[in-house]
């Protein structure tokens, strides 16, 4: 993966199916950032501001009735608004680097290949609500399905998502990895089967250099 100088806050983000190590991963990227004396903010999707962590319990809560997947896709975008407007702009606009736990390419692999929904609509949402926002690097942690929901399962209780059938995470996966393949320049790709300190490792190889090129 080639990564140009960059001179600008630079945008993060961390994406991945259930099970991945996506909590641990991003705290030691925190670590890197505080040990190099970045200014950054760590946020997540859906959430990040009061509002669209309301909006985040609507979507992972179990609920009786059958949540319609339009409804679920325009939450997604609601919660995404307010984010990126109250929250992941104005920190780029003081300087701050963003670190952000999922943000657009879930929605293509959640709602677009997960639920197989209309990719030409999710782009749509997409100009229409980021305006050509888009992060600078993503890092994608991967593993086989079965591995991360039996690691998701050993968490505890699993929210409305997680309780999905396995063809639907396996579409995940491949909707993830389509998006790798579709836009090499802005994703890396780390294998998250393998130890910890190997995963991290990768991880490094990918930031360390751009803190390196940061003045």
């Amino acid at each position: 993966m080639s990564l140009e100088t960059k001179t600008k806050p630079l945008f993060i983000t961390i994406e991945g199916g259930e099970g991945v190590g996506k909590t641990t991963n991003v705290e030691y990227i925190k670590q890197l950032l505080n040990a190099s004396g970045t200014e950054f903010i760590h946020t997540r999707e859906p959430g990040g501001t009061p509002l669209a962590e309301e909006l985040r319990e609507l979507l992972l809560s179990k609920r009786g009735e059958q949540v319609d997947e339009m409804a679920e896709l325009l939450l997604v975008f609601a919660a995404r608004s307010q984010h990126l407007n109250t929250k992941i702009l104005p920190a780029l606009s003081r300087g701050e680097w963003v670190l952000c736990d999922r943000f657009t390419d879930a929605t293509y692999a959640y709602q677009g290949c997960g639920r197989n929904m209309s990719t030409a609509l999710i782009e749509q949402l997409e100009q229409t609500v980021q305006q050509g926002v888009q992060p600078d690097l993503t890092l994608l942690l991967d593993v086989p399905v079965e591995i991360g929901m039996e690691r998701a399962r050993q968490r505890g209780e699993l929210d409305r998502f997680e309780s999905e059938q396995l063809a639907f995470f396996h579409r995940v996966r491949e909707g993830y990895l389509r998006r790798a393949a579709d836009n090499p320049q802005r994703f890396a790709v780390i294998d998250a089967s393998q130890p910890l300190a190997d995963v991290q490792a990768q991880i490094a190889g990918v930031i360390l250099p751009m803190l390196a090129n940061t003045p």
